[in-house]
This record gives structure tokens, sequence and C-alpha cells, in this order.
């Protein structure tokens, strides 16, 4: 029976994607690399130094482990200043209204993001009374596709994987998912997240009345 949820941050609770491509525009401009939309999709729901190697990959660059260590802070720092920006009002829309109706009803919540700076973005959302456990970058080694995160989530529930079901809008966080025995409902196209148990195009759609109608068996 499902008696969890656990989230990713990033495109499911609120929407800091264009806060970090413009970090690693940013970077990517001072380093003389180049950077785009395209290759910015290739860095949704991975860490920041898997993210730096996407992006060296992609220009043929090689670096130390120091450098690399030291560019990915860099970027964070520029990504951090852009969070004081962040507000309640910033929920992407149908999120708020999920999350509150999951407290109501008792589920337990768990947040599982690649993000170090997650609970940062909760505390400017006002959103951490609505989650029983945080799973973030500092959580765990292993970042998607591997399912530590949410494993980690959902044994800080005290929950199986199979009581709970995991909130993502990337590939590679449906993979991980996938790979822990959990399941899954993709936020965005088909193309991304299409191997979900359930796809919803955007959180608005993404209702507890959907959900239970669609796992019946399980509430």
């Amino acid at each position: 029976m499902i008696k969890g949820f656990i989230f990713d941050l990033d495109g499911v609770i609120t929407d800091t994607a264009e806060l970090h491509y413009e970090a690693w525009k940013n970077l990517s401009d001072e380093m003389g690399w180049d950077f785009d939309r395209e290759l910015n999709e290739q860095l949704r729901g991975i860490s920041r130094l898997d993210s730096i190697r996407v992006i060296m990959d992609h220009n043929n660059v090689e670096l130390e482990g120091a450098k690399i260590e030291e560019l990915a802070n860099k970027k964070n720092e520029i990504y951090v200043a852009s969070l004081e920006n962040i507000t309640p009002e910033d929920y992407l829309p149908g999120a708020k209204v999920l999350l509150t109706h999951l407290r109501t009803e008792g589920f337990k919540v768990a947040l599982g993001s690649a993000s170090k700076n997650a609970i940062k973005v909760l505390e400017q959302l006002n959103a951490m009374g609505y989650f029983d456990v945080i799973g973030d970058g500092t959580s765990v080694s292993k970042s998607k596709p591997a399912p530590d995160i949410f494993l980690y989530g959902s044994e800080k529930m005290g929950l199986q994987p199979d009581d709970c079901i995991v909130f993502e809008d990337a590939e590679k966080g449906i993979d991980a998912a996938k790979a822990g025995g959990f399941y899954s409902v993709g936020i965005g196209p088909e193309e991304r997240v299409g191997h979900a148990d359930l796809r919803f195009d955007s959180m608005n759609e993404a209702t507890l009345f959907e959900i239970k109608s669609f796992f019946k068996d399980l509430f």
C-alpha cells in the first residue's frame, strides 16, 4: 500500500532550471566554452560535478580534479546568489496543493533531490513543513540514475520502496526510481519521462485524485 511520496525538487516543486542555466552559461562564457539550452537539458537531474564533466566533454576539455571542483563551486556561488529571489509564490502550479493534500491525509513525504542547495530553496519557498525527510546532494554519494537518494528517503520514512511513489521530471530520475523498486510519476514530455508508471505534462495535472485513480489498487 502507498504510504509515502518522494519528490524531486527542480522541475517538480519549483522551477530553478532557468537559474541553473544562467549560472552554467555565465561560467561557460567566462571559460570560453560552448553552452546552450540543448546541452543544458543533459544536465537535468544530475549532480554539479557530473554536470561540469558533461560540459567539458562537449567542449573536448580536460582539467585536473582540483580545477573541476573550483569551477563547480564557482557555478554554485552564482546559483546560490540567485536563490535569494525565490519566494513562496514560486511553487510550480499544482505542487503546493498536492503537498497540502498529502499532509492533510497523513502520508509521509520526503525530498529526493541531487541539489546541495535543496534546504535553502525549501526555506525560500516556506516549504520545510511539508517534508518529513530531506534527502539532498549531501545525503548519499551516488547520484541519479543510482537509486540511493530515493532509498535514503524511504528508509528514513520507515517504508519499503514499493510503499512509495516518486515524482520526477528527469529521465535519470525515473531510471533511479525504477532501479530502486519504486512506483513513479513523471512530470514532463513523453520523450523524457514516458517510461514512468504514470506521466503528466505538468504538476497542475498531477492531483491526488488522479494519482489515486491510476494506482487504485495501492490505496
